[in-house]
């Protein structure tokens, strides 16, 4: 009994290892050759701890492709970095922040590109895939991803069963370790600039309903606040940047004066400063969008330098008084 006991531990613990030996090489290979538009890329650079700037850049998409950090970096002659995430809201843009201050110096400054989606939370885990190299015993990620629908419990605590079902993706990623020539490098600092025109997705919204009304998240609105004070309590400075929106989107939208009353309170409670450029003469102008939400690369190179002249203009990074002196 004791003999068959101690085969069946040896058996178990040699499958245990064989499979955290595999989930190492695909999750390695995941990281090095990986498919995502460009977030693996983000979380690579955060891992390895490859980021040491003055700003940082959250936000959704409207982040990483409307702020270009090359344009403030040359502008102001700081260092800067895109962390924008596709298609989330703020409550895994925080996740992001989380484990960059945890792999990574402080950065002095973040802007934080806001919009109506901002304290909106939704259900599913989109892009889940961009977690799958790293999730495996995470707490951060964990902590902040199991609230979606997405991931299970076996597939943030046991190796490799979190990839079952996605043998093509595994297989077409060994192919592009085999290719060295492929460039996949798809965000420059975080950031990319889109050469696309404008589309008809606000058209196609408008047929199904006449307003689109946010559904404010309180857990994301708490955190959202959590956020602020953990920033000045590490003298951190932030920004709240709303960046152009074409104005038939915002007038889509039933409650953004709601939206931006909320981000005005934050702004007066934490003594913010608050760079709103709804309004601007961009948003008001199709050909530098791609869609109402969206600018493209024109619209993104004349908005940074906008935002980098009056950030340059009224001194508001923190740190910068003492470069131009």
């Amino acid at each position: 009994m004791k003999k068959y006991i101690f085969n069946t531990s040896l058996f178990a613990l040699q499958i245990l290892f064989l499979m955290f030996v595999t989930d190492y090489f695909i999750s390695y290979n995941l990281k090095k050759n990986h498919q995502s538009p460009g977030e693996i890329e983000v979380w690579n650079d955060i891992y390895d701890e490859n980021i040491d700037v003055d700003i940082a850049i959250y936000g959704s998409s409207r982040a990483w492709v409307h702020i270009d950090p090359s344009v403030l970096e040359d502008s102001l002659h700081l260092k800067a970095y895109n962390f924008g995430i596709d298609g989330h809201n703020f409550w895994l843009q925080y996740l992001r922040h989380k484990e960059y201050i945890k792999h990574n110096n402080l950065p002095k400054t973040i802007l934080l590109s806001l919009d109506v989606f901002s304290l909106q939370k939704r259900e599913n885990l989109y892009g889940l895939d961009q977690f799958l190299p790293y999730m495996l015993w995470n707490k951060n990620i964990i902590k902040y991803t199991s609230s979606y629908n997405g991931f299970t419990f076996k597939d943030y605590y046991l190796p490799l069963l979190r990839y079952h079902g996605e043998i093509r993706k595994i297989q077409k990623t060994i192919s592009l370790e085999q290719n060295e020539d492929i460039d996949i490098t798809y965000r420059q600092n975080g950031f990319r600039g889109m050469e696309k025109e404008w589309n008809n997705d606000l058209s196609k919204a408008k047929l199904k309903m006449s307003q689109y009304k946010i559904d404010l998240d309180s857990t994301s609105i708490n955190l959202f606040n959590q956020f602020l004070t953990e920033c000045k309590e590490n003298n951190i400075e932030v920004i709240l940047v709303y960046t152009p929106e074409f104005i038939d989107g915002q007038k889509f939208v039933e409650n953004r004066d709601e939206i931006i009353e909320i981000y005005k309170d934050f702004t007066i409670k934490h003594k913010l400063l608050f760079l709103d450029y709804s309004n601007h003469e961009l948003s008001y102008k199709k050909e530098y969008f791609y869609n109402s939400l969206h600018l493209n690369k024109k619209g993104a190179d004349i908005f940074t330098k906008e935002l980098s002249f009056e950030i340059k203009t009224k001194e508001h990074i923190n740190g910068y008084k003492k470069i131009i002196n």
